[in-house]
């Protein structure tokens, strides 16, 4: 019985020892990958949402990664400053491009593992909407931040008045 107890105890210190190399190893990538060099606007859309489970846009149609646009009924350039205003009053975000049709913008989530989410808009102005796109760059699971985020900011742009 205490051989048992043994092998088990140093199954358990081996599991243990691989999850922290693990969150070790994801805590690292997290601050050294950059952003995807396909971020931005090609022939009026946004990237696509690659196939993992991290990403929502409004250029998607599946379940798991399409999100409605948001309409504005306002100049496209008072929904732009609108907008700016409400990622300014969110945590953790820093505005990495401004130009009058397409922002991108960082989200830090905080805590040790330091993970950095690409959100992007870009106002198209001949069908008065805001399309997004949110993804983060690591993990592969967002457990639904993403979509959370997003939606957040869909009611504070609503309450702005969009």
């Amino acid at each position: 019985m205490s051989n048992i107890r043994q092998v088990l105890s140093i199954i358990a210190a081996g599991i243990g020892v691989f999850v922290i190399v693990g969150m070790v190893i994801l805590a690292v990538l997290a601050r050294v990958v950059k952003a995807p060099a396909t971020l931005g606007v090609r022939d009026g859309r946004l990237s696509p949402c690659p196939a993992s489970p991290n990403c929502v846009s409004t250029f998607e149609q599946d379940e798991r990664h399409g999100i409605a646009s948001i309409p504005f009924t306002t100049s496209a350039a008072e929904a732009r400053e609108r907008l700016l205003r409400v990622l300014g009053s969110m945590a953790r975000t820093r505005i990495i491009t401004a130009e009058p049709a397409y922002i991108h913008v960082e989200f830090h989530i905080g805590g040790i593992m330091g993970y950095v989410d690409d959100v992007e808009f870009y106002f198209d102005e001949g069908a008065h909407v805001i399309h997004f796109r949110s993804a983060s760059r690591l993990p592969y699971w967002d457990w639904g931040v993403n979509r959370e985020r997003m939606e957040a900011v869909r009611r504070a742009l609503e309450t702005e008045g969009v």
